[in-house]
């Protein structure tokens, strides 16, 4: 089973537990951050991987990205990029401005990640108890460089198990009146078997 086989009813499934699971994580970063923060996801699209680079605007475009490994019951990876802009823009809310590229330090990484941590676990969280599974997420790996490099080091991984996934575009909102939206894009790529498992689970199962 693969995602290109999925309807429009099991689409909109996958929607509502993106949904859930991005409420969670707005919720855990409005406490990192101290302050109100939204995560909206106006658009949930099944993608090839490799075309990826493409959506963010280039293979050459800099990019950071956080990977991360599903582990527990259920398996898959999950991919979490930001144009640099975004991420700087994010990590200045974060750790404030230092007069440095945020991306260049070693704070400025580990933070990102802890972001990526924080999206992936709340995201799994939600899944996992609407599966009655436990889902973790593995230790987050960053790497600032070019879109087509990350997504090359992504399917390496995933050499095993297909090269589609549900692409998750995220905005975060300040709700305190703060500037334009960050954007991101959240992939979720699990591997057939547990793909099947999640329609199954919620009665969508083909």
């Amino acid at each position: 089973m693969t995602f290109s086989r999925l309807s429009d009813l099991q689409l909109d499934t996958l929607r509502e537990l993106s949904n859930i699971g991005m409420g969670h994580a707005a919720t855990a970063l409005s406490q990192l951050l101290r302050r109100g923060i939204s995560l909206h996801v106006p658009n949930l699209t099944v993608t090839d991987i490799s075309e990826v680079p493409t959506l963010l605007g280039g293979a050459e475009m800099v990019v950071a990205g956080v990977t991360l490994d599903v582990l527990g019951e259920a398996r898959g990876n999950i991919l979490l990029i930001f144009p640099r802009e975004s991420a700087e823009r994010l990590l200045g809310a974060l750790v404030g401005q230092t007069g440095l590229d945020p991306l260049e330090t070693p704070l400025g990484a580990s933070t990102l990640c802890e972001v990526g941590n924080i999206l992936a676990s709340a995201y799994l969280t939600a899944l996992g108890q609407m599966l009655q599974m436990v889902l973790i997420p593995s230790v987050p790996r960053m790497a600032l460089d070019m879109a087509g490099a990350v997504v090359d080091a992504v399917l390496i991984e995933l050499s095993q198990s297909g090269d589609l996934a549900l692409m998750l575009e995220t905005e975060f909102h300040d709700n305190e009146g703060g500037p334009e939206p960050i954007r991101g894009h959240f992939f979720l790529l699990p591997d057939p078997e547990t793909l099947h498992v999640i329609l199954k689970t919620v009665g969508e199962d083909l």
